[in-house]
C-alpha cells in the first residue's frame, strides 16, 4: 500500500481524496497496490467529511511517518507551502503540487533539493488544470528546440471576456457572477490583473528554456480597463478578446515573456477557446505547432493531473524530472521592447 499525505484540505486537496477514492480500483490496478491517503493537514476541523479522522495540524506528524513516500501540496499560497514541501523533500518524501505560486517562486531551489534527497518535485497540475502540458514539454518535446509558447491559462479572465463577447454584459456584472460561481476569488486581483497567468508563462518558459524569471520580468497587463466598446470592435472585425500569455527567445538569448489582452482573429485556434477552458500553444522547430487544449481549472480536473503525478512518482518513471535544472534568469536577460501592444492583433 502506498500512503501518502495532502497538505490543504480545500477545494483541490478535497477533490484529490474524492478521485483517489472515485478511482482506487483503476489506480491499484496500474500500481499494483494501493493508493492510501493516510494524512490530511488543516488548521480547520471537518467533521462532516469521511476524512475526519485523518486530519493533522502538525505538520512535524507527516515528516515524522516513515510510511509516507509522497506528499501532494495544495495551500495556495507561497509560505508557508514552500517550506512544508523544503521540509518534506529533506525528509526523503516526493512531493507533488498544483501551486503555480510556489513552483513560479521557488522551483529552482526545490528541483535541486529533490535531486540532492534522491525523490521527486513535480507539478503537472501548477499550468493548465487537467489538461497535460507540462509532462509532454518535458518527455515528448525533448527532440526539439521550442521557438515560443502561448496561449489562454486563467479560466476566471477567459470565462469573464467570454460573456462579455457572447452576451454584451458589462466587466462588473461577470466579475460579481464570477465571484458568486466560485470561478473568481473575493480579492480577483491574481486573475483579473493578469499575476495568475504571468506565473504560469514564468513556468513553461523555465521548462522551455531552462531559466526562472520573476513576476518582474512579465509585461502584465489585465483585463480591468477592457470595456464593452472594446468588445463590440473587436466583434465587430469577427475576432475576440482574450487575455494571451506569451513567451519567447529574442534574437540575442533574452526571454521575452508578456501577459496581455489581444484581439484575437476567428483564424486562430484560440478564437473558440470559450468559458472557464484553457489552450496552451507550442510551437517547436521540428514538430511545428502543438495545441493543448481542455479544463484549465476546477476541482476534479485539476486533481486528476495531481494523482496522475502521484501514479507516476509511484511507479518510478519519472526520473527525467529528477534531473531538471532551473537557473534564476540574470538580470538584464529579460526583454519587453518587443511585446505587442495591448488589444494588438494575435494570429
Amino acid at each position: 500500500m502506498i500512503k501518502i499525505a495532502i497538505l490543504g484540505f480545500g477545494n483541490i486537496g478535497g477533490g484529490i481524496a474524492d478521485v483517489i477514492e472515485m478511482n482506487k480500483d483503476t489506480i491499484a490496478e496500474e500500481l499494483g497496490e494501493e493508493v492510501y491517503v493516510k494524512y490530511l493537514l488543516d488548521l480547520r476541523d471537518f467533521p462532516d467529511s469521511p476524512y475526519a479522522d485523518r486530519v493533522v495540524k502538525n505538520i512535524d506528524v507527516i515528516l515524522n511517518d516513515p510510511e509516507i513516500s509522497v506528499v501532494a501540496e495544495t495551500m495556495g499560497g507561497v509560505h508557508p507551502a514552500a517550506d512544508f514541501s523544503e521540509a518534506c523533500l529533506r525528509a526523503g518524501k516526493s512531493v507533488v503540487t498544483s501551486n503555480k505560486a510556489v513552483v513560479a517562486d521557488c522551483g529552482d531551489r526545490l528541483l535541486k533539493i529533490a535531486a540532492e534527497n534522491c525523490v521527486k518535485y513535480i507539478f503537472e497540475a501548477s499550468v493548465g488544470g487537467g489538461i497535460p502540458i507540462i509532462s509532454p514539454i518535458i518527455r515528448d518535446l525533448t527532440s526539439n528546440k521550442i521557438e515560443s509558447v502561448r496561449g489562454i491559462l486563467n479560466g476566471t479572465t477567459n470565462y469573464i471576456l467570454t460573456e462579455m463577447t457572447s452576451k454584451g454584459r458589462s466587466y462588473a456584472d461577470v466579475l460579481a457572477e464570477a465571484q458568486a460561481l466560485g470561478y473568481a476569488e473575493k480579492d480577483p486581483t491574481a486573475d483579473v490583473g493578469g499575476f495568475d497567468t504571468a506565473r504560469k508563462i514564468i513556468i513553461l518558459a523555465a521548462l522551455a528554456w531552462g531559466r526562472l524569471a520573476t513576476l518582474d520580468d512579465v509585461k502584465i497587463t489585465g483585463i480591468t480597463e477592457i470595456t464593452e466598446d472594446d468588445i463590440k470592435e473587436a466583434a465587430g472585425k469577427n475576432c475576440k478578446i482574450k487575455l494571451i500569455a506569451e513567451a519567447s527567445m529574442s534574437a540575442d538569448n533574452k526571454l521575452v515573456l508578456s501577459v496581455a489582452p489581444r484581439t484575437v482573429k476567428s483564424s486562430s485556434l484560440l478564437y473558440s477557446v470559450d468559458g472557464v477552458f484553457n489552450a496552451v500553444e507550442i510551437n517547436g522547430n521540428a514538430v511545428g505547432r502543438l495545441v493543448f487544449y481542455g479544463s484549465g481549472a476546477g476541482k476534479l480536473p485539476t486533481a486528476s493531473a495531481v494523482v496522475a503525478d502521484i501514479i507516476e512518482v509511484s511507479r518510478r518513471r519519472s526520473e527525467v524530472l529528477s534531473r531538471l535544472e532551473w537557473t534564476k534568469l540574470e538580470p538584464g536577460m529579460s526583454d519587453i521592447s518587443s511585446v505587442p501592444s495591448v488589444l494588438s492583433y494575435c494570429e
